[in-house]
């Protein structure tokens, strides 16, 4: 069954940052306030934007609780999540998900936001956007109009039926596995997704398309984590995969290169064996420049062509 499409947004619409997981530095704050009322919103700023308990944005209850408010309240019209880090896992619980079923908004973030995409989706029901954040990517000296751009049809013309995920401008796809695959989007941080196994927030793979990527992990975590899906029987549940940026993933052992495998290798002996389509080199996740993904919607995967077109 198709998940529900938030209302677009519209200039002039209220928008509420929150940060679900880590502190926010205080010097990106205001910059991030005014990158966003430069895309024509009013601003709400979270509590969780301005505090810090340790290495997360405020307590668990602080942070569930302000995501609740956000949904309840019918004066905000989207939230974006102003960054990353780590902690939106510890809020699952305390999330009011049937209040939050019932009050679907156009929803953003990305990397340990993850995790909230997994349960929107499929617990609430409703299409998310895995989008860069605030006081990140937003408020970078030289950002692109392709990243931009990307956002701004995300949560603009959420209604739009059909259009194409094109690469950045000098930038191709590569092709894994060749064939044709469609299904409903979802994934997003590959930690995130392997942190969802053995929870009641699992994430569900079956005739999906699994999009993947993530940073700061060497290649032997990588196959680890690769590995844990594969054994768990999720990888082969699936219709397709999309590999996106894999930034600063590099080797374990960076004086002994005998003691390391590529990337490309770790790849093509856990993912390829699957034969199922599989394109790679997505401009998507933790750089710049980057697409903005519609997590719930159903795409089309032509592998063979290297051809990603949303088309539900």
């Amino acid at each position: 069954m198709a998940l529900v499409i938030p209302k677009a947004l519209k200039k002039g619409d209220t928008v509420a940052l929150v940060s679900a997981s880590g502190a926010t530095p205080k010097e990106r704050l205001q910059p991030a306030i005014e990158a966003v009322e430069k895309l024509g919103f009013n601003v709400v700023v979270g509590e969780t934007c301005k505090v810090r308990h340790g290495y997360f944005g405020g307590s668990d209850d602080l942070r569930a609780n302000e995501l609740n408010a956000m949904f309840r309240n019918p004066e905000i019209a989207g939230i974006f999540c102003i960054r990353g880090g780590y902690g939106a896992t510890r809020i699952l619980p305390k999330l009011d998900l049937e209040m939050i079923k019932n009050n679907p908004k156009v929803f953003a973030g990305y990397s340990d936001v993850t995790a909230l995409h997994i349960v929107f989706n499929q617990q609430c029901g409703f299409v998310t956007y895995h989008t860069p954040m605030p006081s990140t990517e937003f408020i970078q000296d030289k950002m692109d109009d392709y990243t931009w751009n990307y956002f701004m049809q995300s949560v603009t013309n959420t209604g739009q039926h059909k259009y194409i995920l094109e690469n950045a401008q000098g930038e191709e796809f590569v092709t894994l596995v060749q064939g044709f695959a469609a299904g409903e989007l979802v994934g997003g941080n590959l930690t995130l997704v392997v942190a969802s196994l053995g929870t009641p927030y699992e994430i569900d793979l079956k005739g999906k398309i699994l999009f993947l990527e993530d940073i700061d992990e060497n290649v032997q975590r990588i196959d680890r984590m690769l590995t844990q899906l594969a054994l768990s029987g999720k990888l082969h549940e699936l219709s397709g995969i999309l590999l996106g940026s894999w930034t600063d993933c590099g080797p374990m052992d960076t004086k002994n290169p005998e003691n390391n495998l590529s990337l490309e290798t770790v790849f093509g002996e856990i993912l390829v064996p699957l034969n199922i389509p599989i394109l790679k080199n997505v401009t998507c996740g933790h750089i710049l420049p980057t697409m903005s993904l519609p997590l719930g919607r159903s795409i089309e995967l032509d592998a063979t062509n290297k051809v990603i077109r949303v088309v539900g």
